[in-house]
């Protein structure tokens, strides 16, 4: 998206003027335009130099956002965003007030209530017309960009605001003139009567108060439209600009400009971390709340990544950059949030579909009035007064700013919760979810393989099983093995040399401690080498239930029901206990999970894992479905399938989410998470917590909720004002409306919506108490297809989809409908555009076991995917053409496991 700054826009109508311009334009796929920040953003094929030209020809000036600037660099301020506008108008309103005070002195203080006047204009009707013509006259002068705007827009025909504004002042001016001149010739006729006559219609002070009002309400707007912006300034100014870089072994200051990927920088106590990198030397707790929103500091050390614009609270750290400029992280946050400034919520359509015919529709309503007024007998200066009070009153501005100011602010708070929505449209779609999918691994569980359980066998010592197993598991790198190490370090085990170390393939690992043979391994491998004993018999001390103890088989069992992988380990041929591992969820996942629900939405679990660990995972999270066995590829099906009962966000954090991100209605990625992902997402979550995905819910709520409070406003405003100044309401109620009054209404009312969007400033993201439930008719699992279709056949399903997904509808289902029959022949499958093959794999424990193999074959060229089953050791292969049995098999045996040949 290509960004512009626009100038010379006052209202709703010329947006829509500038939108209908370069719309038009050949190779433009969208354009939307910011009344709010004088910006827009454009999609499409077209050149720069023809919108630009397209938009000057609509009477309004443009130009191109510098490249390293709002949605590019965050080293630089973009001065687009300081507030120019209000200073202006400071100076335009003490200039008018000033001069407003004298006027009004002498045709409402002296005319109303006989204050005293000067000699030279006492009795001297004349003088004094004179008098308030050349100060009207100064005030219309000061206040001439009104009549600027107004009357261009009026030559190229598409009228906005400021032409109501000039026609209303200038028609009470120029009659005003009229009825000095009419009263020069009644004074030289001697007509007394006419004299005064003439002196009640003057309208001077109508034309400059009219003008003088307008302009506070436009100053009370630009100052609380400045507000809306402040989050983004306010990350715009976090960015150094600066930076202490190694050059030699010297330290050397330099602009922020001249950091290079690779260049190693120095960070000291209290210092600003300029670009993103990896800490090289030295350990450091960060702050990292200017893009999280956590207030809590970060440990970190050797290997750890650091942000752009985040604060080095204590230690010294040296750093390499990785991503510079408009690559760093604080840069990709501003673009995300100019970006969905520059675009539209499809709810802004109702108010642009009516600002862009409001103000000639008003200013055919103002000439009606005016005939109408004077067909009944009333005088030429009352049928103009109530004309005038028609131009004044209404107000499209308040119709163009109601929907993107409260995106903004809501924009805004969340950026300063480390929430961010992509686009306007996402902001307004995120609070209509109504089922809500989250990935397990990495989003509702830690993604980290920890130890839960420790559980010597009766008459050992837990210390003498960690220390066996901590001397084992120190010589893998399975993930297993990296928990179990971890776990030892923390509760400082002793750590022994093992000889004659051993990786056993699909069953575990040995070696000699203190010369005896110790072994680690799943259930199966140890269960063959235990001295006469069987599982049944051997006593585990019990973590379960108030009893002594249990057996080995039913603490096995109980651990497995949990969601835990048990590891045994034993000492020759006797087993001394069992460490349990798992991949624990998040501590707020239970608390976001309940808030989710307490919203009326339906929480769905996906993953990959078996149903026995994922129920396990399921009910520790407390979700109301979960999906197990769900093939990487199967989850976007599943999101299909999710999408027929309603709005969906997928929440996720993985490459392998990505297909499902996207699919969804709205995809949410875990701030933690890949690249990939964060990329295919709307919503980006920086703190990783499914706690901000019910923030992002509230947010987006209270943001609709504000735009229809605020477009019911605007438009209850116009209904009634205008009708009211039109002098509609003289017959039945004695209601009429003066010119000021008006002007005074129209200025206050842009001001009002602005100051109500303000107000989402104060919405606590976090707070869960006020929560409406949103009605939801979704109260029963939903993967339950009409023809009792299963999780496994959804992931089939989307697996047959993507090899036909090229052709049309009719072959697509009838290949899908033969490939679910039970009669397919070999050759009907060897006809398929992929080539799908089985493998036998020893050595997978676990489902990163399965990642890693799965990582390992599909690097080979010509695989497609691998599915592996830790369960049934086998691997699934997909081909796109013929791949060497030797090639797949050295893969696996790199990746540490046993090829067993072909299924």
């Amino acid at each position: 998206m290509e960004q512009y700054n626009v100038t010379g826009m006052s209202c709703a109508a010329c947006q829509a003027r500038v939108e209908k311009a370069v719309n038009a334009i050949d190779g433009v796929e969208s354009c939307a335009v910011s009344l709010l920040t004088n910006s827009m953003g454009v999609e499409g094929s077209a050149s720069s130099e023809e919108i630009i030209k397209a938009v000057e020809a609509a009477g309004y000036g443009a130009s191109l956002k510098k490249a390293g600037k709002v949605a590019a660099s965050a080293a630089n301020y973009d001065d687009s965003l300081k507030d120019t506008e209000t200073p202006v108008l400071k100076k335009r309103l003490i200039a008018s007030v000033i001069l407003l005070i004298p006027l009004m002195y002498v045709s409402m203080g002296h005319m109303l209530w006989n204050w005293p006047l000067p000699t030279f204009l006492d009795g001297n009707h004349v003088a004094m017309g004179i008098y308030e013509l050349l100060i009207a006259g100064f005030i219309m002068v000061i206040n001439q960009k009104f009549f600027i705007s107004g009357f261009k827009g009026l030559i190229h025909r598409f009228p906005n605001m400021d032409t109501l504004v000039a026609l209303g002042a200038t028609a009470s001016y120029a009659y005003s003139v009229y009825a000095l001149f009419a009263m020069t010739g009644a004074v030289m006729n001697g007509a007394t009567d006419k004299v005064m006559y003439f002196m009640d219609q003057f309208y001077y002070e109508s034309a400059a108060t009219i003008l003088t009002l307008i302009t506070v309400g436009k100053t009370l707007e630009a100052r609380s439209k400045g507000k809306t912006t402040d989050a983004l300034k306010s990350l715009m100014k976090l960015a150094p600009k600066t930076a202490v870089i190694l050059e030699g072994g010297e330290e050397k200051t330099v602009s922020i400009e001249e950091v290079a990927v690779g260049d190693r920088f120095v960070v000291r106590p209290g210092d600003s971390i300029p670009v993103d990198g990896i800490v090289k030397e030295g350990a450091s707790a960060v702050n990292e709340s200017a893009l999280t929103g956590e207030s809590v500091p970060v440990e970190k050390q050797i290997g750890d990544k650091v942000s752009a614009a985040t604060i080095n609270t204590s230690g010294y750290m040296v750093c390499e950059a990785t991503r510079v400029g408009e690559d760093t992280t604080l840069a990709g946050i501003i673009r995300m949030v100019s970006d969905a400034a520059a675009t539209k919520a499809p709810i802004a359509k109702i108010a642009d579909r009516v600002s862009g015919v409001f103000v000639p529709t008003v200013i055919g309503i103002s000439l009606v009035t005016f005939i109408v007024w004077l067909l009944v007998g009333q005088t030429f200066g009352y049928a103009m007064a109530r004309a005038v009070s028609v131009l004044v009153i209404s107000c499209p501005c308040a119709l163009g700013l109601a929907t993107p100011v409260a995106i903004m602010v809501g924009n805004g708070v969340g950026a300063r919760n480390g929430i961010l929505f992509k686009t306007a449209a996402v902001q307004e779609l995120t609070g209509k979810t109504q089922i809500v999918a989250l990935d397990k691994t990495g989003t509702i569980t830690t993604g980290i393989m920890q130890v839960t359980d420790l559980l010597p066998v009766e008459g050992a010592l837990e210390k003498d099983l960690l220390t066996a197993a901590y001397a084992l598991e120190a010589k893998s790198e399975h993930p297993i093995s990296k928990a179990i190490v971890e776990y030892a370090k923390e509760k400082m085990a002793e750590l022994k040399d093992v000889a004659e170390f051993e990786a056993l393939p699909g069953n575990g690992l040995k070696g000699k401690l203190d010369g005896v043979t110790i072994t680690g391994g799943n259930t199966k491998f140890i269960s063959g080498i235990l001295d006469n004993q069987k599982l049944t018999q051997i006593i585990v001390k019990n973590t379960y239930a108030n009893t002594d103890g249990v057996s080995a088989s039913s603490c096995i069992d109980q651990l497995a029901s949990q969601g835990k992988t048990p590891v045994l380990f034993t000492e020759g041929n006797n087993l001394i206990g069992i460490i349990a591992v798992a991949d624990t969820i998040k501590e707020d996942t239970p608390q976001a999970v309940s808030e989710l629900k307490n919203m009326g939405i339906h929480v769905v679990m996906l993953t990959g894992d078996n149903e026995i660990t994922a129920r396990a995972i399921a009910d520790q999270a407390g979700v109301d479905e979960v999906v197990a066995g769900v093939l990487p590829d199967g989850k976007e099906a599943v999101i299909r399938k999710l999408m027929e009962k309603g709005k969906v966000a997928m929440v996720g954090d993985g490459i392998n989410d990505a297909p499902a991100l996207t699919r969804a209605d709205v995809g949410i990625a875990i701030g933690a998470g890949t690249d990939i992902a964060i990329d295919t997402a709307d919503v980006v979550l920086m703190k990783s917590s499914i706690s901000d995905v019910a923030a992002a819910i509230r947010i987006s709520r209270a943001t609709i909720k504000n735009i229809h409070e605020n477009l019911f406003w605007a438009f209850f405003y116009n209904v009634i004002g205008i009708p009211l100044a039109a002098g509609c309401y003289v017959a039945a109620f004695g209601w009429t409306l003066n010119p000021m009054f008006g002007a005074a209404a129209m200025g206050l009312s842009s001001f009002c919506v602005v100051s109500n969007a303000l107000r989402l400033n104060w919405l606590k993201v976090h707070d869960g108490t006020k929560d409406k439930t949103v009605k939801n008719p979704i109260n029963y699992r939903i993967i339950q297809s009409d023809n009792n279709q299963t999780d496994k056949d959804i992931n089939d399903k989307d697996v047959k989809d993507r090899d036909i997904k090229d052709r049309d509808i009719k072959e697509k289902e009838t290949k899908e409908k033969d490939i679910k029959g039970k009669d397919i022949n070999e050759k009907e499958i060897k006809e398929k555009e992929n080539k799908e093959m089985k493998i036998k794999v020893n050595g997978m424990m676990c489902a990163h076991c399965e990642a890693h193999v799965k990582k390992a074959l599909e690097a080979i060229d010509g695989i497609e995917t691998a599915v592996a089953s830790h369960e049934e050791n086998l691997v699934t292969i997909t081909n796109s053409k013929d791949v060497d049995e030797e090639l797949i098999k050295a893969a696996v045996t790199e990746a540490g496991y046993e090829y067993a040949g072909i299924a």
